[in-house]
């Protein structure tokens, strides 16, 4: 979820008055963005303040979790308008897009306080006017992350619809594990109040930079550590490889099934069709 530390006044700046504790994964995140990183033994990188002696002069242990105490990001219903087979971008904008430009940034994490590689991330949404494009792929796309847990996406802030708050769905799963589906919301937006599903959990930290906006949020998903890739099948009758790009449409056979692939991809180890519900569908 995202990284709150303590409770704030939500606000479209995502700031607060007075200092702001520092939580676990702003420190994981420092660590990230530094270079070269710090390993501790096992290889996972090491948090900033497991390189400060304590006041008894000792290393401060690893913070066990990466949640802040919490459980990891609640998923919440899929609704009525996702599509599968979106295309792999990470902008879901052009020239002629109307509306109010949107980045999204932030990491996946583990509960483990590790970053997640190769995690899948779908979005989907409304455009400015609060429809979704239900017969092609405008507002939809899905990208991976990258080695340091992290993704962006480029859109717009979404329009409004009756009944609804603005939000982003989201779909996210780690190689091998199950998929979270839930939503991202906006601090300040009138309708959270009365939006029955909304959920403060799942609010992104907003703030206006000229006439656009840049939120982030980050992602815990129920992973103790991360998983190892999966070795494709041996013997006959397996015909799903890692390194090939399979289309929307593509049949393969992979441990004496048969597999339809739901969206266009490069795959990889750790994503084969019964671990990757979101790419492949079982004929």
């Amino acid at each position: 979820m995202e990284d709150h530390a303590t409770p704030r006044p939500a606000s479209d700046s995502g700031s607060a008055s007075g200092p702001r504790p520092i939580s676990r994964k702003s420190v994981l995140k420092g660590a990230l963005l530094a270079a070269p990183l710090p390993l501790l033994a096992g290889g996972a990188p090491a948090l900033a303040r497991t390189l400060r002696p304590s006041s008894a002069g000792e290393p401060l242990p690893l913070t066990p979790y990466c949640d802040d105490g919490d459980d990891p990001t609640p998923p919440q219903m899929e609704g009525p308008y996702f599509r599968p087979n979106s295309p792999r971008r990470t902008s879901l904008v052009d020239a002629g897009t109307q509306g109010t430009r949107l980045t999204v940034s932030g990491y996946v994490f583990g509960r483990a306080c590790q970053p997640l590689a190769d995690v899948l991330l779908d979005f989907w949404q409304a455009d400015a006017g609060g429809a979704y494009d239900n017969t092609g792929y405008r507002f939809r796309g899905h990208q991976y992350t990258d080695a340091r847990g992290a993704f962006e996406l480029t859109t717009i802030v979404p329009g409004l619809y009756p009944g609804r708050t603005r939000h982003i769905h989201v779909k996210a799963q780690a190689p091998g594990r199950p998929v979270l589906t839930t939503q991202l919301y906006f601090p300040g937006e009138p309708r959270n109040g009365t939006d029955s599903i909304f959920d403060p959990a799942l609010l992104m930290n907003v703030r206006t930079v000229g006439s656009a906006k840049e939120a982030t949020f980050d992602f815990v998903l129920d992973v103790s550590r991360t998983p190892p890739p999966t070795p494709p099948p041996g013997g006959p009758g397996g015909t799903w490889r890692a390194g090939v790009d399979y289309r929307a449409g593509d049949r393969v056979e992979y441990g004496g099934a048969s597999y339809t692939c739901l969206q266009a991809h490069l795959s990889q180890a750790g994503w084969e069709p019964p671990n990757t519900p979101a790419l492949w569908r079982r004929a």
